[in-house]
């Protein structure tokens, strides 16, 4: 990828974070965007968000209904030719790695017991 898209990345990353921290409450769960990728010709960004509680769905579908007012805001923050249109994803990439940290643990375990 080229440095320019990963620092349009890193950018808008920054900067959604920040806007939905300002602008949005969510009651059941600790919202975090881990990673943000832009297309090519800058009109698309696929926002990756992860959920701590479980309401994933929930912040998914109120993600998507201010998606609007996001990229407004975003348009304020961040000059580019094109504001990306917000396109959110749900990320379960910490409780995949949380449940194979347990199943290492979990074999780790079981060969100390055989020893």
């Amino acid at each position: 990828m080229k440095h320019r898209l990963l620092r349009v990345n890193e950018v808008l990353k920054r900067e959604l974070s920040g806007i939905i921290t300002r602008e949005m409450k969510f009651e059941k769960g600790l919202v975090t965007i881990n990673q943000v990728n832009v297309t090519a010709d800058l009109k698309s960004a696929h926002v990756f968000v992860s959920v701590l509680g479980t309401a994933g769905a929930d912040v998914i579908t109120q993600l998507e209904a201010h998606r609007a007012a996001l990229q407004s805001a975003l348009a304020k923050h961040v000059v580019l030719k094109y504001t990306p249109h917000l396109v959110f994803h749900l990320d379960d990439s910490i409780e995949r790695g949380t449940r194979v940290i347990e199943i290492m643990q979990a074999i780790d375990s079981a060969r100390e017991n055989k020893a």
